[in-house]
């Protein structure tokens, strides 16, 4: 107990800031290296000069974001009431989550698995491939599927660690695995000429190194360790990871079915336009990134002290995190709407792909700073438990306001609107966060318990 102890001490101690700040980096540099992760196919892919292949990558994405909404559902689930009990002492408690936590992932994966390979085809319709991309398709989300099982419970593990206050041994594991996936693209695709299906290898392959490390990492200092006997299926433990994982399956899950209907409202303008929101959306998700590395930062602080009672530490971590984060945004806001058509060159230089995607990049741009206090709001809500407000904001930018809006801005703008569509989406979910942000800060006590 003496080494929970000490981390007790680290996670309730040292000035809030400086806390957020030393836990960040590795979240940070995390988040920056899963997101090269992300686009190393996009952009490898893109080199054998067809639209169908960029297309089909960004079509199977939605169902790689589906996979990672269990990882992240069972993560974030299992590690939010994990930082909360540590914060309270109940290191058995915390011990039985994160078991329960990493093997229900597991199982879900492997389910995901095996149904994915028997309805292939029609699945890869559903994501919204065309008949020109389909092959493609095919191709890249067989491969994938055959990572699921490992892919959702590294993520299980990524957060349970990182909840723990222990990101440096998460970044381990994810910064490994992805720098692998970035070496095996191209001799994988080009190499050895397997074409889209070497992307898919290449980020099972790399999938699972990262896996086992992360397993590794489990077993080291005070870190909780994975234990079968400790899985307890009872409903409490199931609740429990519903209540803290429903926000973020809610928002992984409908960021799939938001690019499943953005590659089907992009179908008329052809697979150059396929191609190119696929892209803005990699785009977009790397200059989130760091944001939201700085957020997982705040996370296990949140955790930790909302279990201990330290309610002004909790406080003043969200005002830290929301202006830091603020200033950030709107400096990459700037760069990227400067730089719009170059950056879209660089993972697809078509002339078709860089007209439609640098309008849609600019659009991004522009609305882009709201996000440091809506994602802000949505952590700190999840942190503590408040399912349903983090929920609500969870499910409203990709879901209550995308998947009308991509429909309703394609018919009356045709392709500016599916364009526009996310940074409208974006102000309207910014416009809710605000007085549900403001509430749910006023119901913390004003004093430490």
């Amino acid at each position: 107990m003496d080494a929970y102890e000490k981390k007790f001490k680290m996670m309730t101690e040292p000035p809030v800031g400086r806390l957020i700040c030393r836990l960040a980096v590795p979240c940070i540099i995390s988040m920056l290296v899963t997101a090269f992760y992300n686009m190393a196919d996009t952009y490898f892919v893109g080199k054998l000069n067809s639209n169908a292949a960029t297309g089909a990558v960004g079509v199977v994405f939605s169902m790689m974001a589906i996979i990672q909404a269990v990882g992240f559902f069972f993560g974030q689930g299992s590690g939010n009431y994990i930082s909360r009990e540590m914060g309270r002492k109940n290191y058995q408690e915390a011990s039985n989550m994160a078991a329960t936590g990493f093997f229900s992932a597991l199982s879900t994966g492997l389910i995901i698995c095996v149904l994915g390979q028997i309805f292939l085809e029609p699945l890869a319709y559903l994501l919204g491939s065309t008949k020109t991309i389909l092959p493609y398709t095919e191709e890249y989300l067989r491969v994938i599927l055959l990572g699921a099982p490992w892919m959702t419970a590294s993520l299980v593990l990524n957060n349970q660690l990182r909840f723990q206050g222990s990101a440096a041994y998460a970044m381990v594991g994810i910064v490994s695995g992805a720098v692998l996936n970035i070496a095996l693209d191209p001799i994988l695709i080009f190499g050895l000429k397997l074409g889209v299906a070497g992307a898919g290898w290449a980020t099972i392959i790399s999938q699972f190194v990262s896996f086992c490390l992360l397993l590794i990492g489990c077993s080291r200092g005070s870190n909780i360790h994975i234990h079968i006997r400790n899985v307890k299926i009872k409903w409490f433990y199931f609740e429990m990871i519903i209540r803290g994982g429903l926000p973020s399956l809610a928002r992984q899950s409908l960021a799939s079915v938001a690019t499943i209907c953005l590659n089907h409202a992009a179908h008329p303008f052809g697979d150059a336009a396929i191609a190119a929101m696929g892209v803005v959306q990699r785009i977009s998700m790397f200059g989130a990134s760091a944001m939201i590395g700085f957020g997982q930062g705040f996370q296990p602080v949140c955790g930790f002290n909302y279990g201990a009672k330290l309610y002004s530490r909790v406080k003043e971590g969200f005002w830290f995190c929301v202006k830091v984060s603020f200033v950030f945004l709107a400096a990459v806001s700037i760069l990227g709407y400067l730089f719009a058509p170059q950056l879209i060159a660089l993972f697809r230089n078509d002339a078709e792909v860089i007209a439609c995607g640098a309008p849609a990049l600019r659009f991004q741009c522009i609305t882009f700073w709201v996000q440091s206090w809506v994602v802000m709001s949505n952590m700190l809500q999840q942190s503590i438990g408040r399912t349903v407000p983090a929920t609500f904001l969870a499910v409203a930018r990709q879901g209550i306001f995308f998947i009308p809006l991509i429909w309703i801005l394609s018919l009356a703008l045709g392709l500016t609107g599916i364009q526009a569509t996310q940074a409208a989406a974006d102000i309207l979910t910014f416009l809710c966060a605000i007085p549900i942000q403001l509430h749910v800060l006023r119901s913390i006590p004003n004093q430490d318990g």
